[in-house]
This record gives structure tokens, C-alpha cells and sequence, in this order.
């Protein structure tokens, strides 16, 4: 899974941010990305696209990776903004913020050189590739998943307790049967992507 970023270390490029996101599909909460910048030539075990592993694989490979990484940056995009431009502007722009947030275990912002994208562009100003399926290409990308899955399923959890009655605890915002129930008894609360449920109540 190294094959992607090797070529660009032979290239000369240092510090090659990787860039997922999660909750695109979602009808509740916010859109997260992540942009991590791994070291060069290290492989972490068990690492794969962060939907084939289990929460608990996920939450340890999580550690690891914060542990190992460069640099790690989060971009989140609530779902007002994502009502005003759509969700693939609002993907964009969350991992733009994750790129732009890249920071070092000291706190130091870091700069990549080069990005690789999970099947996505980025406006900014650095070289960068979009890779389909990246997160089962690319060790990094798949890095990327897993600390933004982890880190948007505790926000769920948050948001599972402020707004009762729709389980995102459970079901992460996405329009599961029981949502997309209770959606229609009692209706949105402050998180939902009103953009998202004109098709359910």
C-alpha cells in the first residue's frame, strides 16, 4: 500500500498529505476530513479502509496512527454550510480546513508538498492527485480514514445525547430505517442537512 507514496519520495517530495473524508452521505452533522502526513517507508499493520475494519480495530489503529504520524489535521463542515453549497463543495472544503490544520505532536503547523486525494481536488496551491478507491491504494489515505472515522463516531456519540430520539449514537447520521422514522414523527433537529431529507419528510 506504500506504492503511491514511494514514487513521489523517489520524486523528492518530503511531506505527502494524505486526505479522506467521512459523512458524506450522512442526513445529521457535520462532514469530516483528514489530512495526514505519515513517515516515509513506514507501514502500520492492520491498516485498511477504515469501513472493512471493526470499531474496535478502528480505536486501536487510531492510537497508532496519532502516535506515528508527522502531522495530522481535522476539517469538519456543518450542515448549514453544507445546505448553502452543497456536499461536495462541503467535502472540499473540509479537507482543505484538514490540510490547513496540519499540525506536528509540538503544536507547529506543517506544510505538505504534495496531497493525495481520495477520489477528490482540493482548491489550493499544492501539487496533488485524486485517487479512486484511495483508501485501498494508498497507506496513508487509509490512515487518513480511520482518524476521520473515529474522530466523526465520537462526535456522534455527542450528538446522540444533545439531540434524543433519532439513535445517531448508533447510526452515525446516516438514513437508516429507524432515522428516517423518526424523522417523519418529530421531525429535524439543529444538525440534520435539511438539503438532505426533501425526498423523507
Amino acid at each position: 500500500m506504500l506504492e503511491l507514496e514511494k514514487a513521489l519520495w523517489e520524486e523528492g517530495y518530503n511531506y505527502i498529505a494524505c486526505i479522506d473524508e467521512v459523512g458524506r452521505g450522512c442526513l445529521a452533522g457535520d462532514v469530516v476530513a483528514c489530512a495526514v502526513i505519515m513517515p516515509k517507508e513506514i507501514l502500520i499493520e492492520g491498516v485498511n479502509d477504515s469501513k472493512k475494519l471493526t470499531a474496535k480495530k478502528r480505536e486501536k489503529l487510531y492510537g497508532k496512527i496519532l502516535e506515528t504520524a508527522i502531522a495530522v489535521g481535522i476539517g469538519q463542515v456543518d450542515p448549514d454550510t453544507i445546505d448553502k453549497i452543497n456536499i461536495k463543495e462541503s467535502t472540499r472544503l473540509a479537507m482543505k480546513k484538514a490540510i490547513l490544520n496540519l499540525k506536528d505532536k509540538q503544536g507547529n503547523q506543517i506544510l505538505p508538498d504534495y496531497l493525495l486525494i481520495d477520489a477528490e481536488e482540493v482548491y489550493i496551491d499544492i501539487p496533488q492527485s485524486s485517487i479512486i478507491k484511495g483508501d485501498e491504494k494508498s497507506h496513508g489515505i487509509a490512515c487518513a480514514s480511520i482518524v476521520a472515522k473515529v474522530y466523526r463516531d465520537s462526535k456522534c456519540q455527542i450528538w446522540g445525547q444533545e439531540y434524543n430520539g433519532y439513535a445517531i449514537e448508533k447510526n452515525k447520521g446516516y438514513g437508516t430505517k429507524e432515522h428516517r422514522e423518526a424523522l417523519k414523527e418529530i421531525g429535524p433537529c439543529p444538525i440534520h442537512r435539511l438539503s438532505f431529507l426533501k425526498k423523507i419528510i
